[in-house]
């Protein structure tokens, strides 16, 4: 191909003053994606929004760990943080970015030739530029003299935690003429990481197109399985017949009342006499996380129960992503997610004795669907952690592993109705820009019904402000039903949104299974 020949764009980068020239693959609907890891996109990212003009981030990957008395340990990791600046998946390396030379320099170990014997080769410095958008390339045992060099001229170092500042002999007669912050370089990464660049939605999409593609294997070979064993098995093995050889988190495969377990991970129970499955299961591709639930009926056909909770779920959740675009606060999805679960249940007879408005203000809704409606996606199935969607008034399941209650309930229908952001000031703080949804930002949408007994025995059975609500009668047809998730990663776009998640359901996953 000439050099003429290559289609291109010139695009404008105005957060850094700079003219990019973006190279449009050939074949490929995604214009504009780079081949390499934007590794210096994400570094200047994260340096604009510490607004510091020099100092040094230093950020160590991991390294390979055995399990006590062992000589073998866990499958590899690497530290996300790390993995944002740098793009590389291997032990052993560290970062650094150099703020006011903005140069970013990757430090791989060297591979002596007897390790190669039983290990194979590290990368070298070649094979990393060739994936990773770094500056340099540079053998690790140069680092301490490069920092030793550096850090007389510059006046901070940035790292993660007190437990990654680096450990040399030339460090302790720097210390006293250096600032080293351990505390800002975190909140302004996780800032940078809750906007995802093209490529990583790229990633994204492609782990969601692994996983969607497992979700259709199982379905489709649903009446030849007779255990959840069978069921995590065969999801394994369509994702890494597609070389995806991780999963984001382990998988869930409840059926009857397992489902009614938010995560459920044993996995081992026979599904015959169950009415349902939910399968809560996503792949990653080059440390991108996908997250994805399909909730399945055991057997050629639905119970009614079963048929009626699934379809309100899926009302729930079709009617919040029709809602999604730049500007929606995530809280109010929740809420109308939680809202329209409330007039169904009642449609059904399991909630009673008041209106839609009087329960769902009560906050009895939760009994029912007891946690966030989704939470971000990216190098973590549930990214950045320190910033939860519903931040700070949910209570997030994913984070802290608590229910979503009625007085979290109680507290987000206030906010909406004082069209405030935050309870207690976080939206100062920056808390609201989090539960606001803009673009490139990716987040699931999972609401869920669930009929766990001890929970809503305990909780809600025995409180005078619930019970009178609550059909007991009624409920016990439902008890088998277990529960009921679909989820689905979404990518907010510059005007509404596009749903990553391929996977069938709805009309489409019955026709698939054949049930009526």
């Amino acid at each position: 191909m000439e050099a003429t020949d290559i289609e291109h764009s010139l695009v404008t980068e105005e957060e850094f003053d700079a003219l990019s020239i973006e190279v449009k693959v050939p074949g490929s609907s995604h214009v504009g994606v780079a081949k390499k890891y934007p590794a210096k996109l994400h570094a200047r990212k994260v340096a604009k929004a510490l607004g510091a003009r020099d100092g040094i981030i230093f950020l160590p990957g991991q390294w390979d760990v055995n399990w006590e008395d062992s000589d073998q340990g866990p499958p590899f990791r690497q530290r996300r943080y790390f993995y944002y600046l740098a793009g590389v998946d291997f032990p052993g390396c560290s970062i650094t970015y150099d703020i006011e030379a903005d140069k970013l320099t990757l430090w791989i170990p060297y591979t002596p030739p007897a390790t190669v014997l039983w290990f194979g080769n590290t990368p070298a410095p070649e094979d990393c530029h060739a994936k990773s958008d770094v500056h340099d390339v540079k053998y690790i045992s140069l680092l301490s003299g490069y920092l030793a060099s550096r850090l007389v001229s510059v006046k901070t170092l940035y790292v993660l935690r007190s437990s990654q500042i680096p450990r040399f002999d030339e460090f302790d007669r720097l210390k006293p003429h250096l600032l080293i912050d351990t505390t800002s370089l975190q909140p302004v990464m996780d800032e940078a990481r809750v906007i995802k660049s093209e490529y990583e939605v790229d990633m994204i999409r492609k782990a969601n197109a692994v996983s969607s593609e497992a979700h259709t294997q199982v379905a489709r070979s649903m009446y030849g399985l007779s255990n959840e064993c069978e069921i995590e098995a065969t999801f394994i093995r369509c994702c890494t017949a597609q070389n995806a050889h991780a999963q984001a988190y382990p998988i869930i495969a409840g059926s009857g009342p397992n489902a009614s377990t938010l995560h459920y991970d044993a996995n081992n129970q026979p599904l015959a006499g169950r009415q349902l499955l939910v399968l809560d299961a996503g792949a990653e591709w080059d440390c991108y996380a996908s997250d994805v639930t399909r909730t399945l009926p055991i057997g050629s056909t639905f119970s009614p129960e079963a048929k009626a909770i699934y379809n309100l779920v899926h009302q729930m959740q079709e009617e919040c992503i029709q809602r999604i675009r730049p500007g929606v606060m995530f809280r109010d999805l929740q809420l109308h997610a939680t809202l329209v679960a409330v007039k169904g249940l009642m449609r059904l007879g399991i909630l009673h004795n008041g209106t839609a408005d009087e329960i769902f203000k009560n906050g009895t809704g939760s009994a029912f669907f007891p946690h966030g409606l989704g939470h971000h996606v990216g190098l973590d199935v549930h990214d950045v952690l320190s910033r939860d969607l519903l931040h700070p008034a949910g209570e997030s399941m994913w984070g802290k592993r608590r229910p979503i209650g009625p007085n979290s309930l109680r507290a987000m229908i206030k906010q909406a109705a004082t069209g405030s952001g935050d309870t207690d000031g976080a939206a100062a703080s920056g808390g609201q820009q989090y539960n606001m949804l803009q673009p490139n930002m990716v987040v699931t949408v999972e609401p869920g019904l669930y009929f766990c007994r001890p929970y809503i025995e305990a909780y809600f059975l025995r409180s005078d402000q619930h019970k009178n609500y609550i059909n007991q009668v009624v409920l016990d047809r439902y008890w088998e039903v277990g529960g009921v998730r679909i989820e689905d990663c979404i990518l907010i776009t510059e005007t509404a949104y596009e749903n990553l998640t391929t996977a069938p359901k709805g009309e489409e996953l019955l026709r698939i299974l054949g049930v009526e």
